[in-house]
């Protein structure tokens, strides 16, 4: 397979781009470096096209979770394409956004107010600045992954690595104000006595519990009802970030399904289908502070990304979208448990159906997963060891997935038994968390 236009391209963005990719998701050495195309020409339903021509179908992280109907949607992108050619931008709002939000609460019902933004990261700090704004006090406690920003890396200052610990290894702090020092506090998941221990020293200083609905695990009988509990007892606002669990398993946010009402639940990734939009919604008096505060932007105010929300949504609800990516995911699992077995192959299986991985369990994983990627590649897929399920994903390409995955785990087991897991890979192996990339 011919990729070299893809690789002058990843020569090209190193010289120009600071870390080559805005997203360290999709940074090429994530993959398999000198393997993975990096960019792409076009995509539709399951399908992307690289820079040379290749075409393959989509079996890996979907837009990292954001198209979740599936790649150039046609009737997201006609809403979205007849509102372009009406304006997108002027001096005054568009009804859309006032729309939007009377969906969320509607979906919601313990909603009563909506801020809406871009990105997952942004609207994350968005619902920590109003938790601060209206409790009038610092600290946070978290559990889950919830972005960049300085409120979230500050729980690396002054630690080895306790972010490194909860989630997700070698995010240096630098850059961040030293002051934020001891402003938030990690728990795992389950774990309510990690936040019991963090309350104990810090209830009076807490503005915010935040977590994620569910991740890898389903929640242990009392975990969420016991945060819900806690946040009410020291009078700390509850965020549930659903950026990446939300429109995966029903329509709306993963809570609803676990009976968890909190009082800030934050949306973006699959909200828009791929087009930048991200929401805030909350309890009014909650929700109120926010004009207590100066929370702001210009592009917040763009017309195309309500309109796909609303044009995602309303599909996502008459489709049933949600039963169809959990019987997807499980179709994904129970394949790959089948495979690892017949081939002899330790794999760790773990994630909602919806958002699935997988590990190698061998000292040598990463090279493992580097091959895996590599191999599937030749056989016309875009694979890794996390699977995002689309709506446009249909029982026949998993089925033609699954053959190509038995098919790379028995070259891989080949590779282990003799020796040559290291001499069959085009490039370095891939990276591990985040590290500087020259």
């Amino acid at each position: 397979m011919n990729i070299s236009e893809s690789l002058k391209m990843q020569e090209r963005a190193k010289k120009r781009i600071p870390g080559m990719a805005q997203l360290l998701s999709k940074r090429p050495d994530m993959f398999a470096p000198g393997a993975w195309p990096g960019y792409f020409s076009k995509a539709k339903g399951v399908e992307v096209w690289d820079l040379d021509g290749n075409r393959y179908t989509d079996m890996s992280i979907a837009g990292i979770g954001a198209n979740i109907l599936g790649y150039s949607d046609d009737e997201v992108d006609t809403a979205v394409c007849e509102i372009i050619s009406a304006g997108s931008s002027s001096s005054l709002n568009c009804p859309e956004e006032v729309e939007l939000a009377d969906l969320l609460c509607e979906i919601h019902p313990w909603a009563e107010k909506v801020r809406f933004a871009r990105t997952g990261g942004e609207s994350m700090a968005i619902a920590v600045r109003i938790a601060r704004a209206y409790t009038e006090k610092e600290k946070v406690a978290f559990c889950g992954y919830h972005g960049w920003h300085d409120w979230y890396l500050a729980a690396n200052l002054g630690t080895e690595n306790a972010l490194g610990e909860h989630l997700m290894s070698g995010l240096d702090p630098r850059g961040v104000p030293k002051g934020l020092t001891d402003t938030a506090f990690p728990f795992r998941y389950n774990h309510i006595e990690e936040l019991q221990t963090i309350v104990t020293q810090y209830k009076g200083d807490l503005a915010a519990i935040v977590i994620e609905p569910i991740r890898n695990k389903q929640p242990e009988p009392g975990f969420l009802e016991g945060v819900r509990k806690i946040s009410d007892e020291i009078g700390a606002v509850l965020v549930v970030d659903e950026i990446s669990a939300g429109f995966r398993m029903n329509s709306g946010g993963a809570h609803l399904l676990y009976g968890i009402i909190p009082d800030i639940a934050v949306f973006s990734k699959a909200l828009g289908n791929g087009f930048p939009i991200a929401a805030i919604i909350g309890k009014g008096q909650i929700m109120d502070a926010v004009q207590s505060s100066f929370i702001s932007s210009t592009t917040w105010t763009e017309r195309t990304g309500p309109v796909a929300a609303i044009a995602t949504i309303n599909k996502h609800r008459r489709e049933n979208v949600g039963d169809h990516l959990m019987k997807i995911g499980r179709m994904v699992q129970e394949g790959w448990r089948e495979y690892s077995s017949k081939n002899g192959l330790n794999l760790q299986i773990n994630g909602i159906p919806p958002m699935s991985h997988f590990s190698f369990e061998y000292d040598n994983a990463v090279s493992m997963k580097t091959l895996f990627v590599q191999i599937m590649l030749e056989k016309g897929f875009l694979a890794s060891t996390l699977f995002y399920a689309m709506y446009a994903h249909q029982d026949k390409h998993v089925e033609l997935y699954l053959h190509a995955f038995d098919e790379a785990l028995a070259e891989i087991s080949d590779a282990i038994k003799k020796g040559s897991l290291e001499s069959r890979l085009k490039g370095p192996p891939a990276s591990v968390g985040f590290r500087r990339l020259t």
